[in-house]
């Protein structure tokens, strides 16, 4: 089996003591250089696309808030501004952002997100991700929110509801262009098609949208959307609007038993077109180094993931006898660990047969094997 391969990227890792780690370059963080060596190692090992890691608050070790602690990274840089810095620098390796989509206009995303995809010639994906903390709605005056509590159920069930339709505002806005509506015609002075731009007309609980985008349909038609989940009510967001679910399962077990709840759930809400990639996200750690990152920080590494340590060969055989059909995984420390999966994992991995020699296709989609879609508004001969 072939596998995919993805990498998260995240300031100087995702040990929050990884920017004191040998090697690491806290120095560089803001820097476009730092994040575009990353993503051009990440294209020499052929992965199939990295992801940029975004919030609307600084970093915290607390999930409801912040910490105020001054001992590890606080900051970062835009993730679609990053993602579009780099892409004229790399060719083939897909690029795919996170933004919020409780306090970003839909719009905002649709064209930001296109731009991307025609930066990089049809390598663009998204992530979007809710916000629930007060003091993130802090930073735009519009609404107030309750303090974050996960056992809010109907809080957490609203901010998906409105998350759906934001993705849905979104892919409307990219097939508000038909492909054809640029003419171009120089000599007859038509730029575009009117006919061929759609309104989009969108009317939900939390939207009134009346588009078209301003930006043209994206090469790919419609990037990429992948998404995170934990739970039912992810799984249930990623079902109705993503291409790709990344996953956060304990052991092959879990994971399959989270593959087959997915299934279910699509099947249950009617997914149409085909089914969620599912990868799993996987923190990875080579060298040993963890303990000592471990002891920097005052206290053993917590996360939603699985954490992995151990050699590109033990790597290779959890992933292989997980038996998924992608994984994303998140470097412990940068640019160490994701060094170690370019050209140490990778040959692995190939020597085995199971992961590619070449990039086979130029857009995000076809490495998925997902076909350009057409327009939804495109008018049928």
């Amino acid at each position: 089996m072939t596998l995919h391969l993805a990498v998260a990227l995240d300031g100087a890792g995702w040990h929050p003591a990884a920017w004191r780690a040998e090697g690491a370059q806290p120095d560089r963080l803001f820097t476009a250089g730092y994040w575009a060596d990353l993503v051009i190692e990440a294209e020499r090992g052929l992965l199939d696309w990295v992801t940029f890691e975004d919030t609307l608050s600084l970093q915290s070790s607390r999930y409801d808030g912040p910490d105020g602690r001054l001992d590890q990274v606080r900051g970062k840089l835009d993730a679609v501004l990053l993602a579009a810095a780099v892409a004229p620098l790399t060719s083939k390796i897909g690029l795919i952002p996170t933004t919020s989509v409780t306090h970003t206009e839909p719009f905002h995303v649709a064209i930001g997100i296109a731009s991307l995809d025609y930066a990089s010639k049809g390598r663009a994906g998204w992530r979007p991700r809710v916000s629930g903390r007060p003091d993130e709605a802090a930073h735009f005056g519009r609404r107030e929110f309750p303090p974050f509590d996960l056992a809010n159920q109907e809080f957490i069930t609203a901010l998906f509801e409105e998350a759906d339709d934001a993705v849905e505002v979104v892919r409307r806005l990219w097939d508000s262009w038909e492909d054809d509506a640029e003419i171009r015609d120089a000599a007859t002075g038509r730029f575009i098609d009117r006919d061929r731009l759609h309104y989009i007309d969108f009317e939900g609980k939390f939207f009134s949208v009346k588009g078209p985008s301003i930006t043209p349909r994206p090469p790919q038609g419609q990037p990429l959307v992948t998404s995170l989940g934990h739970g039912p009510g992810p799984y249930e967001f990623a079902a109705r609007g993503a291409d790709v679910l990344y996953v956060t399962p304990k052991d092959r077990d879990d994971a399959h038993r989270i593959v087959a709840e997915v299934r279910e759930i699509e099947a249950r809400i009617g997914r149409t077109g085909p089914p969620l990639k599912v990868f799993a996200d996987l923190v990875v750690f080579f060298g040993g180094h963890k303990a000592g990152l471990d002891e920097l920080d005052g206290a053993p590494l917590e996360s939603d993931a699985h954490v992995f340590e151990g050699t590109p060969a033990e790597l290779a055989d959890l992933l292989q006898d997980w038996d998924l059909e992608g994984y994303r995984l998140r470097p412990g420390v940068l640019p160490h660990d994701l060094n170690v999966i370019t050209r140490e994992l990778v040959p692995e991995l190939q020597s085995r047969g199971a992961f590619r020699t070449a990039y086979e296709t130029a857009d995000l989609r076809g490495r998925l094997g997902l076909a350009r879609p057409a327009s939804r508004y495109a008018r049928v001969s």
